[in-house]
């Protein structure tokens, strides 16, 4: 299959370079363009810097009922999702994920909460906020290892990435600044001309999909922020939880989580919207529950505040850990690794143009 998946792309992709109608499109174009000789890892790469916006499939002349049937963006859908079943490690968590997201990732956070309503007979003699149901100590021991083993199988799959797009040279602190604004500005879901893109709706030019992924990706920013201000104050300042309203936690924490729940809402609003041909159809059920996990994290962490006080708490803190821990178990294998490929090749195109124009 992966064969056959190849070969097509390759096909398509000479056909697009050969006719460059889409050249100022996004990054997939340009990068097209200074190739004659497309490997695997070239179609990886192109596949990686392709956000998905759809804009040069509702302006080519050659889908079908064209006898080329090109579909850029489906055929690179699906090699980008080959590629992180590729290089995830340990290998073949990602496959199973992607086959049975939806039942891995609700039977991960039933089993998991459960865990923590368990503990909670443990909790400590006394304590405040939520160290009156679940210790610190038993709170970190838990977290730090689920933390630290996404990251490191994260990093191994990049490095087998890097390797297998044959990277050439090694990028610079100039590279790195370049990647990073174009992935934080999203540049390249306006496909180029800055009208916005076509993902759910086809002529219709929106940024739509834009504003939900920066709500999205800053609420989350905002919330793991809100974490890491928590965990200062704590260890630096001895200034242990609950912290009040106006302290950094909640100023970061409150309008991440908020939003987080619409940047979600909207992504799975506008996937329901939009044609499943142009993207990776065998995983529309694992990007869903991704989708999904991520909404539930922001929603539990906001009705857990919300319910300060209440008899809730300990059902809601035991569900929001649960959700959260199983967010960070399967980031390297959900579609949170899109992410850091798309830096990655990002910032393989920007060696890669250096490194051409000299």
């Amino acid at each position: 299959m992966s064969l056959d998946l190849f070969e097509d792309a390759r096909r398509q992709i000479e056909i697009c370079n050969a006719c460059r109608y889409c050249e100022g499109y996004c990054s997939v174009f340009p990068a097209i363009t200074r190739e004659r000789v497309f490997t695997d890892g070239d179609i990886m790469q192109l596949a990686n810097l392709c956000h998905n916006c759809r804009g040069c499939y509702y302006a080519c002349p050659y889908i079908e009922p064209h006898e080329f049937a090109l579909n850029v963006p489906g055929i690179l859908a699906d090699v980008r999702q080959e590629s992180w079943q590729r290089f995830a490690w340990p290998n073949g968590l990602a496959r199973l994920f992607d086959r049975s997201g939806v039942v891995i990732a609700s039977l991960l956070v039933l089993a998991i909460t459960f865990i923590f309503v368990m503990a909670q007979a443990l909790r400590p003699v006394s304590g405040d906020g939520f160290y009156a149901y679940m210790s610190h100590g038993l709170m970190v021991g838990i977290f730090v290892p689920a933390f630290v083993f996404p990251l490191a199988a994260m990093g191994i799959s990049m490095r087998r990435y890097w390797s297998a797009v044959g990277a050439v040279g090694w990028p610079s602190w100039r590279h790195f600044r370049a990647a990073f604004v174009s992935a934080v500005r999203m540049k390249n879901l306006s496909g180029g001309h800055g009208d916005g893109c076509n993902f759910e709706d086809e002529d219709r030019f929106t940024h739509m999909r834009t504003w939900f992924h920066h709500a999205t990706f800053y609420g989350f920013m905002l919330c793991f922020a809100s974490t890491c201000s928590g965990t200062i104050m704590h260890y630096f300042f001895d200034m242990p939880a609950p912290y009040g309203l106006l302290s950094a936690p909640k100023l970061l924490g409150i309008p991440g989580g908020v939003l987080l729940c619409f940047g979600t809402a909207g992504l799975a609003w506008l996937k329901i919207k939009s044609d499943p041909k142009l993207g990776a159809r065998t995983v529309w059920g694992a990007e869903m529950s991704f989708i999904a996990l991520l909404f539930l994290v922001s929603a539990t962490g906001l009705g857990l505040y919300a319910a300060t006080g209440t008899t809730l708490v300990p059902g809601l803190l035991a569900l929001h850990l649960g959700s959260v821990l199983t967010l960070f178990v399967l980031l390297p294998y959900s579609k949170m690794v899109h992410g850091f490929y798309r830096l990655a090749a990002l910032l393989r195109d920007e060696v890669t143009m250096e490194a051409k124009d000299c």
